[in-house]
């Protein structure tokens, strides 16, 4: 792994964290915060996907 991607790694952790806690906390808030994603995800892969779907690929 490179410095960059270790750095995503490393905020992509610390955001799941806080929005599992707020989640945790606040249960109506996790099922509005899962959908979120769910969508999010979906747009991810049906916008950067290439002919054999494995997903975006870097330049």
């Amino acid at each position: 792994m490179n410095g960059p991607l270790d750095l995503r790694v490393l905020v992509l952790l610390l955001a799941g964290v806080i929005v599992g806690y707020i989640a945790y906390a606040h249960p109506a808030v996790g099922v509005a915060v899962l959908v979120a994603a769910g969508v999010v995800t979906l747009l991810y892969l049906l916008m950067g996907s290439d002919s054999d779907g494995s997903g975006p690929t870097s330049p």
